[in-house]
C-alpha cells in the first residue's frame, strides 16, 4: 500500500501564529470553519485542515488577521509566511499531471568507445491532456511547491521502468532524487516489485543518482544504494566533478558507473583546465572499479580526446538527442 507522501493525496496544511507567546487562533477562527463544513483539527494551538479549509482560512485571514504573524506548512516541511500559499494552490495543476500519469519518457543512447549503443538514459517527459508540454523546471517547481517530490519521483521511476521493458539487451539508465526517498525497503518496492512483474534482469537497470554533488546524507545515500544493491541492481553517480568528495568516499559507495559533469566535457579537446578535471575524474573512477562515462558530449573531437584518454562510455547530442523511441538495431550507424 503506497504512503501519503508517494500517492496524490489530499494535501494536509497546518497553520500557526507568531509574535506572541502561547498564542493560538480564537475559535471564532475554528467555528467558522466548522460552519463551512470543513473537516478542522486543533493540535497544540496549531490548525490542520485540508486544502479547500486552506483557502477559506487564508480568505479569513487577510480580512481578519494580521497576515505577516501566520505560517503555514506541508507534511512536516519546514514553516512558511503565508503570504507564499497562493503559489501552493496556483500549482494545482500538477496533482491532475500525476494522478492521470501524463508523462512519457523519451531514449537517450550511450555509447562505447566502438560507437555502439550499451543503454540509453530514460528521460520523464510530462505533457497536458491537450498534448502541450511541460517543462521539467515548472514540473519541478511545482512538485517542489505542494510536497509532491516523493510522488513525483516514485512515478518518474516506476514510468521509466516500463519505458525501459522495451529494450533488447541494452542496457536503462533511470533517474531518482535520493532526498525522495525516507525509507529504501518501503519507497522502493513498487519499483523493485514492478520490474520483477516485467521479467526484467536486474543487471539491466542502473539507477542513476541526480546531482550527486549536492547529496548532504552520505549515510541515507549508502542505504539507498545498498537496497538497490542486494535486488541485484547497477547504480550511477551524475554530475560528477572536480569537488566532489574523497575518493575513499567514493570506494565505499562502489558505483558501477560514474558520470563526468557534462560542464567539464564542452570543449574538452582544446581546454587545458577541463583536460585536468577529466583526467582527475578519470583516475578516480578507475581507482574505485568504476565505469567512467562522460555525458554531453557534442563534437568529434571532444570524443576522440576523451576516447584516447581511457574514457569507456559516451552520452550527449551528437550521438543522439532524446527520442520518442529508442533507435532500432541496423539503424544506428556511426557518427562521422
Amino acid at each position: 500500500m503506497d504512503c501519503n507522501n508517494c500517492s496524490v493525496t489530499q494535501l494536509r496544511f497546518e497553520f500557526k501564529m507568531e509574535g506572541v507567546a502561547g498564542s493560538s487562533f480564537s475559535p471564532e477562527v475554528f467555528n467558522h470553519l466548522k460552519r463551512r463544513g470543513l473537516p478542522v483539527e486543533e493540535k497544540a494551538g496549531h490548525l490542520l485542515v485540508g486544502e479547500d479549509g486552506a483557502k477559506e482560512l487564508w480568505d479569513f485571514c487577510l480580512h481578519h488577521l494580521k497576515e505577516e504573524r501566520i505560517s503555514f506548512r506541508l507534511s512536516q516541511q519546514d514553516w512558511k509566511p503565508l503570504s507564499s500559499i497562493e503559489g501552493v494552490f496556483t500549482m494545482g495543476w500538477i496533482d491532475e499531471v500525476m494522478a492521470k500519469e501524463l508523462l512519457t519518457c523519451h531514449y537517450q543512447p550511450i555509447v562505447n568507445a566502438s560507437e555502439e549503443i550499451f543503454a540509453y538514459e530514460l528521460l520523464s517527459r510530462f505533457h497536458r491532456e491537450d498534448g502541450s508540454t511541460i517543462y521539467p523546471n515548472e514540473i519541478f517547481s511545482a512538485a517542489k511547491s505542494r510536497g509532491r517530490l516523493y510522488a513525483l519521483d516514485r512515478i518518474c521511476r516506476m514510468t521509466a521502468v516500463k519505458h525501459a521493458a522495451v529494450l533488447k539487451g541494452a542496457k536503462a539508465f533511470i533517474n531518482f532524487i535520493p532526498t525522495s526517498i525516507y525509507s529504501p525497503e518501503f519507497c522502493l518496492r513498487s519499483t523493485t516489485d514492478l520490474a520483477q512483474q516485467l521479467g526484467m534482469d536486474p543487471e539491466q537497470l542502473v539507477f542513476e543518482v541526480v546531482e550527486t554533488e549536492k547529496v548532504d546524507d552520505l549515510e541515507h545515500l549508502r542505504k539507498i544504494l545498498a537496497f538497490y544493491k542486494k535486488k541485484g541492481f547497477q547504480y550511477a553517480l551524475d554530475d560528477v566533478g572536480e569537488g566532489y568528495s574523497t575518493i575513499e568516499m567514493l570506494a565505499d559507495l562502489k558505483p558501477q558507473y560514474m558520470k563526468l559533469d557534462m560542464q567539464f566535457v564542452h570543449g574538452v579537446a582544446g581546454d587545458t583546465a577541463k583536460q585536468q578535471t577529466a583526467l582527475k575524474f578519470l583516475r578516480k573512477a578507475l581507482e574505485v572499479g568504476s565505469i567512467p562515462l562522460a555525458e554531453g558530449i557534442e563534437t568529434r573531437q571532444d570524443f576522440e580526446w576523451l576516447k584516447q584518454q581511457g574514457y569507456q562510455l559516451f552520452q550527449g547530442y551528437y550521438f543522439g538527442k532524446p527520442a520518442a523511441s529508442p533507435i532500432e538495431e541496423g539503424q544506428w550507424t556511426k557518427r562521422v
